[in-house]
């Protein structure tokens, strides 16, 4: 009888000293380091909590055992110390002890509490590095050719990586492929890395994250991979809607979201498009990744390509003759990636070979390029156009909405799809919100029917396929 009433008290007191402690260091602090504690015994004076893992363990020793202390000696006079164990192994050997409340000020005490700080920040410091993806240094600011199209992402990306704080949460870099996110993600990262060791830093694409995720529901190890994400300083997620559709993942993606915003920490985002037009991703996830500044990166210009490219030859450290540069900027205007390799094979095949480097030798070694750029247009292309042709979201090409003011415009961006492009109709209904190949095909015939019998709808669809092809 007297043992149920001792554990009464100390699951009464330890509510107690819970409820203090949530108001001293917030509730996302409390939820992630405080709430999975249990109490198990209060003997001889010492209180003896316990949590599921070491990496947990170390870090409430380093950062709230005084507290813990203090608040429960408030409480009953008679704790004068506070145990913190791992889970379910109770050994001395995972013992880390605060001996007293009354010598927390004295200098052993602070450098044990000292020492635990260290370790466990190294402990972090190692699981982290093993998640986050290797940084590429050829991805730094310095070699980034600014220009009009992605200025604006760029003073952003260099304002996260300059400043311990910024007043927008997350940055969120939207562009197509091959325009410059990934080389800013890495630029950043590495910036910060360099300008501030202490603080640390994951960047990882979305795949990635999803796949941990998983793994660690396998392995029932949830709480290590909460701890982990949730205590960076800052956090980047490169290809965001990679986790479009996946329900379970968006919504861990979304808790830690919340996390980190709460505690002040960055988060930096990546995706091909606007959080609005993000197919697959929860409404509530959405209305997060615009709460901040959201920054797109724009096509090239032709001078942004002939830039890049300068700066391409003299990483190479070769001479390439203006007019060659002028060339390559002209013909390949979708993907920076492709321009940077085409001038790669230009000097490439000019070394092996022993030419010099010339136009007609240019249009020889990039012929298939050069055909490809010639004839290419996206599905994202003609989406954005047409939407922008009948004054609709470019979101609603992939959404349920049936209204004609929204459905025949997805009409004529599929019959444009498959005139314009190289893809099956399987993969063009994908595109459109994973429609069935035969909706496809009853976009084609209707658009068909509509031009023969309406001639203002048949200038319509040739003006958009005019300047699509342009």
């Amino acid at each position: 009888m007297a043992n149920e009433e001792a554990e009464e008290t100390n699951e009464s007191n330890w509510s107690e000293v819970c409820k203090n402690l949530r108001l001293e260091i917030g509730e996302a602090a409390f939820q992630s380091w405080i709430k999975p504690m249990t109490i198990r015994s209060v003997v001889d004076g010492a209180a003896r909590l316990s949590v599921p893992t070491r990496f947990m363990r170390d870090w409430a020793v380093a950062h709230y055992l005084d507290k813990l202390g203090i608040l429960w000696n408030a409480i009953d006079a008679t704790v004068h110390s506070v145990e913190i164990l791992i889970q379910p192994e109770l050994s001395s050997q995972e013992v880390v002890k605060k001996t007293s409340v009354a010598a927390a000020a004295e200098a052993a005490t602070s450098a044990a509490v000292s020492m635990a700080s260290t370790e466990s920040r190294r402990s972090f410091e190692n699981s982290t590095s093993e998640i986050s993806a290797p940084l590429d240094v050829r991805f730094s600011f310095d070699n980034f050719v600014v220009g009009k199209p992605n200025e604006f992402a760029y003073a952003a990306a260099r304002r996260v990586a300059d400043a311990p704080s910024v007043t927008f949460n997350p940055l969120f870099l939207y562009g197509g492929v091959g325009l410059g996110k990934t080389h800013l993600m890495h630029a950043m990262a590495l910036h910060i890395s360099q300008q501030d060791p202490k603080r640390t830093v994951i960047y990882l694409s979305a795949e990635k994250f999803m796949y941990r995720f998983i793994r660690a529901l396998k392995e029932h190890n949830t709480v290590d991979f909460k701890e982990m994400f949730r205590n960076v300083d800052v956090l980047m997620i490169d290809d965001v809607q990679f986790i479009g559709g996946k329900g379970a993942t968006q919504e861990e993606f979304f808790h830690t979201f919340n996390a980190l915003v709460d505690q002040g920490r960055q988060i930096v985002i990546s995706a091909d498009k606007s959080p609005s037009d993000l197919e697959g991703m929860e409404e509530r996830l959405q209305s997060r990744l615009n709460c901040g500044l959201v920054a797109d990166i724009h096509a090239t210009t032709y001078e942004l390509r002939l830039g890049i490219l300068e700066s391409k030859a003299e990483q190479l450290k070769v001479e390439v003759p203006q007019k060659i540069m002028e060339f390559l900027a002209h013909k390949i205007t979708t993907n920076v990636r492709e321009l940077e390799g085409a001038l790669n094979r230009v000097v490439a095949h000019s070394q092996l070979v022993g030419r010099d480097i010339t136009l007609e030798t240019a249009q020889e070694v990039l012929h298939d390029l050069l055909r490809a750029n010639d004839r290419r247009v996206t599905i994202e292309d003609i989406q954005k156009r047409v939407s922008s042709h009948f004054n609709i979201r470019v979101s609603d090409m992939h959404s349920a909405r049936r209204a004609r003011s929204v459905a025949r415009p997805r009409q004529v961006a599929m019959y444009l799809a498959k005139q314009l492009t190289s893809r099956s109709l399987p993969e063009i209904g994908r595109k459109f919100g994973g429609r069935d190949h035969t909706t496809v095909m009853h976009a084609v015939k209707k658009v068909e029917e509509l031009r023969d019998c309406d001639t203002s709808f048949a200038e319509d669809v040739e003006l958009l396929r005019r300047m699509l092809e342009g």
